[in-house]
């Protein structure tokens, strides 16, 4: 039997549906979704087997003009993705089309992208009609020599078969890079801050976009088969402190509930969460907070 194993990057504009394409894909929950921008900072990677093929994911942060430290480290991320994958697919939403942001990574794909395989995948089509479809498709390839184009929905699932039958046959001819059943190379420790940090963005929208990060202090497996998972809460202001703990510590206990059910259905198996919330003014500047979330912390450097 050949089998085939290589990396696979999703890149593209925040919010083009990439964290999603990757848990499609994968069939597991591996990537944060939420409906707030930039909220894959780490470069995760899901694990799919295809026929004989391994595809390994690397889920990006969307691309954007970065302003401060944090997102100058995830856009850097964001491209060394790109440019250590045997394969990249270029995720473009539909009804947007080639916004400013599209044209920005069109440049810089034209240098990174020079000799390797491009894909390019249309993403959210059930926004427009076939018409529009056609023309993005003919502009996006006139602007770029993708190998292939295809039409998908991730969230519906839609063209997605196709999209991982083709990228089965692009990989190289490899043994496999990871254990068959396994779906991420994350430590469960980081998928279960990433998780409670899902949970929080929902819960607080707008009020603190990028002020806050999850870490996983402690982990203990009980006797009985659960799980004793501590973890920390860092916000960068007193101020915050508050917002997240909520009225009567409302909030707190609705994202610690909403976590522990989903990582107990990720287990398979009980889960006690206990959460803290910290006030670490400079946590945006520590070396060590990048290195927990998969980001070189130099990459932030203006």
């Amino acid at each position: 039997m050949t089998t085939r194993a290589g990396f696979v990057a999703l890149i593209g504009e925040p919010n083009a549906g990439k964290s999603t394409l990757l848990n499609t894909m994968v069939g597991a929950k591996v990537s944060i979704v939420t409906h707030k921008v930039q909220t894959t900072r780490a470069r995760i990677r899901g694990v799919a087997m295809e026929g004989d093929s391994q595809l390994v994911f690397v889920d990006t942060p969307g691309l954007f003009q970065p302003r401060r430290r944090l997102d100058r480290a995830m856009v850097a991320a964001a491209w060394g993705g790109a440019a250590d994958a045997d394969v990249i697919v270029l995720m473009i939403e539909a009804h947007r089309g080639v916004t400013a942001g599209v044209e920005r990574i069109l440049t810089q794909l034209a240098e990174i992208g020079k000799g390797r395989t491009v894909a390019l995948a249309i993403n959210k089509i059930d926004r427009v009609e076939a018409p529009v479809l056609l023309g993005l498709t003919k502009d996006l390839n006139e602007r770029f020599e993708f190998v292939e184009t295809f039409m998908i929905s991730a969230e519906k699932g839609h063209g997605v078969e196709t999209l991982r039958k083709w990228l089965a046959e692009q990989v190289p001819e490899s043994p496999w890079l990871y254990p068959e059943d396994q779906i991420a190379d994350l430590p469960m420790r980081m998928i279960a801050a990433e998780m409670t940090r899902e949970k929080l963005t929902l819960r607080l929208h707008q009020e603190l976009p990028y002020q806050l990060t999850v870490e996983t202090e402690a982990w203990e497996e009980r006797k009985d088969g659960s799980a004793k998972v501590d973890q920390i809460i860092y916000v960068s202001r007193d101020g915050h402190k508050g917002i997240v703990l909520g009225h009567k510590g409302e909030t707190i206990k609705a994202v610690s509930k909403a976590a522990r059910e989903e990582l107990a259905e990720f287990l398979g198996r009980k889960v006690h969460l206990f959460l803290q919330v910290k006030v670490r003014e400079k946590w945006l500047e520590e070396a060590e907070r990048y290195d927990q979330m998969g980001l070189d912390f130099k990459d932030g450097n203006a």
